[in-house]
């Protein structure tokens, strides 16, 4: 397992609650029979969820065995996602996103902020054991980048200031709603709703009017 990063601490055993057992059962249920491989990933995240936000070496033996499936094959998918950890992380995972989109918009900035009140530089975890630092590949959300996904949550249009005061909420227990950090409406323009009635034909110009996109033209 030369290059893979897994934790060298590892508990002996791993079992599913009874919940989370029957919530595996039923994913498997799923797929028609000698498919059931096909509910690897949803397993994966099943188990990390209940062991800390990470995935023991157990809980590959055991997803192997419920699946039937070589545990190579298990741990090879496990390691080929960012969104599984095959070692602890902190209570809020931080994923930034320097692919070409949010490195345009400024994701440099965002891993800056966080070096800076953090310490942190890739994969790394801070001491007190709050905040670990990934840097990813695309995380989908390019009309909104730069991207930071905090655990679950995603937090798009981040710079510097605004990667600040979450991070500032964070450390004191809070959680901000998430979305576009700066007040911007899902992937609207930032100056607002735009639509094609907003333009005046003033011959080959076309002018943006602000109280045609209003509504307040009186024409019906």
């Amino acid at each position: 397992m030369s290059g893979i990063d897994i934790a060298e601490n590892q508990p002996e055993s791993f079992a599913f609650t009874p919940e989370n057992e029957a919530k595996a059962e039923a994913i498997i249920s799923k797929y028609p029979e000698g498919r059931q491989a096909s509910a690897v990933m949803p397993l994966l995240d099943l188990a990390q969820r209940q062991h800390d936000n990470w995935i023991p070496l157990a809980a590959i033996d055991v997803i192997s065995e419920k699946l039937k499936m070589p545990k190579m094959r298990v741990l090879e998918v496990a390691t080929f996602y960012t969104m599984f950890n095959l070692k602890p992380v902190g209570k809020y995972f931080l994923q930034a996103c320097t692919t070409t989109p949010c490195w345009l918009r400024g994701s440099d900035q965002v891993m800056k902020c966080i070096k800076d009140k953090l310490g942190l530089e890739n994969h790394q975890t801070s001491e007190d054991g709050m905040f670990t630092l990934l840097e990813v590949e695309c995380l989908g959300a390019c009309a909104n980048a730069p991207i930071l996904q905090v655990n679950d949550d995603f937090y798009e249009d981040a710079d510097y200031e605004s990667t600040a005061k979450l991070l500032d909420a964070l450390k004191k227990g809070e959680v901000p709603a998430p979305g576009s950090l700066s007040g911007r409406n899902v992937s609207e323009p930032e100056a607002g709703a735009q639509t094609l009635l907003s333009y005046k034909d003033n011959g080959a110009a076309r002018t943006y009017d602000p109280k045609i996109s209003a509504g307040e033209t009186g024409e019906k």
